[in-house]
């Protein structure tokens, strides 16, 4: 499915990646209302208490999205960084303070630990430009989908992007598929998941309910990504549209929101145009993030996976 992207002003994108693991850093120098809502069951998150509506902080400076699982997080420390460097912060008692946040997915899919670090932070922010690539780039480097079979029979996640239009108003969303489910299309055929060993697959949603499955990672999965969008609103909205990002989650990942997954999305809005309608706005945010989700997965790129699974992987 092809995927219109259009990055709205004010947002700049950056992904740094080594052969296994990488990161992606969404920048808004000048500040974005921000707001985010987590529902997997393994969610591995930093700063996002501080995008509470009940909470002071009423503009953040980055969104980061990592590979490593938990030790990715400190790429955020990388991204701090450099806006210190160039003066982009909450600004208090004379000292600058960059608003940071993120999320990591799991993507130790080799016996050799390879972790994001803090200059994989700031090396992502160097390469944040207006148009980006998206794909096999950035936190979409080492992620997989379609799990409950192991690593050997899974498909290649990504990171991928699409924009929707409406009442004038850009809503694109930003995601990284690493799902436990199956990615599917419009028409509901999968499109990215778990494989036989004839190569097809499987339906892990009807193998789930039947009891098929033969392996659960707990831990090992999560998509997590960001909408952006240059509509004026407040922190209220902003959280309502990354909840509405979820719907598209749901419509794109079967199943989606398990134990195993640790499915959180941000949304930040720079506020430079007028809401004229906002049920529109949510609608066009749940269909943004359900075609950013399987552009993320059209990529053909390999992935690479030496984790010996009760010999299955070598």
């Amino acid at each position: 499915m092809e995927a219109h992207i259009t990055i709205p002003h004010g947002f700049k994108i950056g992904h740094f990646e080594d052969e296994y693991t990488g990161v992606t850093v969404i920048l808004s120098r000048k500040g974005a209302v921000g707001g985010c809502d987590c529902r997997g069951g393994a969610p591995g998150t930093r700063e996002t208490d501080l995008l509470h509506p009940l909470k002071m902080m009423d503009k953040i400076n980055a969104v980061t999205l990592a590979g490593g699982s938990a030790y990715g997080l400190a790429a955020c420390d990388g991204v701090m960084q450099y806006l210190l460097g160039e003066g982009v912060g909450f600004k208090s008692m004379g000292k600058t303070v960059p608003i940071v946040t993120g999320a990591v997915i799991f993507d130790l899919n080799q016996k050799q630990m390879h972790l994001p670090t803090a200059q994989f932070g700031v090396e992502a922010c160097k390469n944040a430009t207006s148009t980006p690539t998206f794909g096999n780039v950035g936190v979409g480097r080492g992620a997989t989908v379609g799990k409950i079979r192991g690593l050997k029979y899974a498909s290649k996640g990504g990171v991928g992007a699409a924009t929707v239009k409406t009442l004038g108003v850009n809503v694109t969303a930003v995601v990284a598929v690493n799902a436990l489910g199956d990615v599917v299309d419009d028409a509901g055929n999968i499109v990215a998941g778990a494989k036989g060993r004839d190569g097809n697959f499987i339906n892990t949603e009807k193998c789930l309910i039947n009891g098929e499955y033969g392996k659960l990672l707990l831990g090992t999965n999560t998509t997590i990504g960001c909408v952006l969008t240059d509509a004026n609103l407040d922190k209220v909205q902003a959280t309502k549209l990354a909840s509405a990002a979820h719907n598209g989650l749901a419509r794109a990942i079967r199943p989606v929101h398990t134990d195993y997954d640790g499915d959180t999305m941000f949304c930040l809005a720079s506020g430079s145009k007028p809401v004229i309608s906002f049920t529109a706005l949510q609608t066009a945010c749940a269909r943004a993030t359900q075609l950013a989700i399987v552009n993320a997965v059209s990529t053909d790129a390999s992935f690479i996976c030496d984790i010996d699974e009760d010999g299955e992987e070598q």
